[in-house]
Parts: structure tokens; sequence; C-alpha cells
């Protein structure tokens, strides 16, 4: 069952946006930059790809 995120559906901020390109180029896998940014997977992987970041598959 989908875990519920207090961020559902709510516009990125900026902020969340840095963080997830720190994050991202730390080398994080999709699981650890979704819950630093308490966001879904699918969100994040979603907004990666729109700023055409590539996402570690695992770690």
């Amino acid at each position: 069952m989908a875990e519920n995120y207090e961020r559902h559906r709510q516009a990125w901020t900026t902020e969340e946006i840095q963080k997830l390109h720190l994050l991202v180029n730390k080398g994080m896998s999709l699981k650890a930059v979704a819950k630093a940014l308490t966001r879904s997977e699918e969100s994040t992987k979603s907004r990666a790809k729109q700023d055409k970041l590539k996402i570690q598959k695992l770690r």
C-alpha cells in the first residue's frame, strides 16, 4: 500500500528543488532522496526527470 505524504500534490518549492539537486549529485538513491524530501518516489522521479537529473538505482 502506498504511503501518505504531507506534500501530496503540492508544488515544489525552490528550496526543495535545490535540495533535490544536492542529494542527487551526492549519489543518493531514489528512495533516500524521496524520504529526505518527504515526497513520494514517483513525484521525486518525475521532478528529477524534468530537471534532467540521473538518480542512482540502488545504494
